[in-house]
């Protein structure tokens, strides 16, 4: 089945109005449209100017200041014949990751009860696959259907979509649908050589095409430039529109897959990517993501800062390590913020 043709925005690669990044333009155009340049001098700005035009943003578009909270669970893990070099779930790294087969309906069920009951809102399941089969997507329905039943917001995360499948999961009421871009299409070789570019690009499209939302974001601090996180952030703000969430992961290097040893990313540079995140997609859920555990607490209060609200609530990800909910409760609590359900006189205890 021929694939639907991306509606995102090109790439317009122009300089900046001035040398220096105070005099550079760093405001979208009329079209709605970023450049490169323009995002490459956000991230150039003095680091107290740019954490202050996110704040500026993120409160003018989310008065309530508000955290979500969703809970992702993995409904099948590991066998996945892709080589992406982050992700130990690839069935050719020896890593501690186990193939297993899909979930039974009743256990993705009881996992949801457990997150509602722990205050998400978001149940998020996530598939160990290059693209699912037609059989998937049947079980996969039973479950949107069975999650949405007790009240909250679906994401899933299945690989590659047709636009068949789009619609059976649309049909079935999943609210979003999770497709990195990952990083910048020119780095991108430099981490997987079994999908292209274009096929996240067109599932995109796919998804789109049958009215659901995007989740879409990527990881940093795999080895690549800054100008190619400015790349990165310049695609997904272009899209059109761009995604209602926005997911940042912090590179967590696994033994055994080629990004195991990649030295760690400056932290205060991770904020400004959250930063630039927030002021070029001011309605979007900037997600923290994977890596919030190896970053602290002081650089996660720098995100809520710099313009996060959403992140992933519980001790696991897919494969990886998460702050447990309690811990998260606390900083949430210390720093005052609110999640998304409670009402405007209440804060979290």
């Amino acid at each position: 089945m021929q694939a639907a043709q991306t509606t995102e925005k090109p790439l317009t690669f122009i300089k900046s109005k001035a040398d220096s990044p105070q005099g550079a333009d760093t405001q979208v155009d009329a079209s709605g449209t970023w450049t490169l340049a323009q995002i490459e001098a956000l991230f150039a700005l003095p680091f107290n100017e740019l954490m202050f035009k996110a704040q500026q943003t993120h409160q003018a578009n989310f008065p309530e200041g508000d955290v979500e909270l969703a809970t992702l669970i993995s409904i099948k893990t590991g066998g996945c014949p892709e080589d992406c070099g982050y992700c130990p779930q690839a069935a050719r790294y020896d890593t501690d990751v186990k193939a297993d087969k899909l979930m039974n309906l009743d256990d993705v069920l009881e996992a949801a009860k457990a997150a509602k009951a722990a205050g998400s809102n978001r149940f998020c399941m996530g598939a160990a696959w290059r693209e699912p089969k037609d059989r998937d997507i049947e079980k996969v329905t039973a479950m949107i259907k069975g999650v949405k039943a007790l009240g909250l917001e679906t994401c899933a995360t299945l690989g590659m979509l047709e636009a068949s499948q789009a619609q059976a999961l649309q049909e079935a009421g999943l609210d979003f649908y999770n497709h990195n871009l990952d990083t910048s299409e020119d780095f991108y070789r430099s981490v997987i050589s079994t999908r292209g570019y274009q096929d996240r690009l067109d599932t995109i499209s796919n998804v789109r095409a049958v009215g659901m939302s995007v989740c879409c974001g990527g990881i940093v601090g795999m080895g690549e430039s800054r100008q190619q996180r400015a790349a990165f952030l310049t695609r997904l703000a272009n899209l059109s529109p761009y995604p209602e969430s926005v997911p940042i992961n912090h590179l967590v290097p696994v033994a055994g897959t080629p990004l195991a040893d990649q030295a760690p990313l400056d932290p205060l540079e991770f904020v400004r990517t959250i930063a630039v995140a927030r002021i070029t997609m001011p309605r979007a859920r900037v997600r923290l993501s994977a890596g919030r555990q190896e970053l602290g607490r002081s650089v996660q209060a720098m995100c809520f800062l710099a313009g996060a609200n959403s992140i992933f609530y519980g001790e696991q990800l897919l494969t990886t390590a998460n702050p447990e909910a309690e811990q998260d409760r606390e900083l949430l609590a210390e720093l005052g913020l609110k999640t998304k359900q409670s009402s405007k006189s209440e804060v979290l205890i």
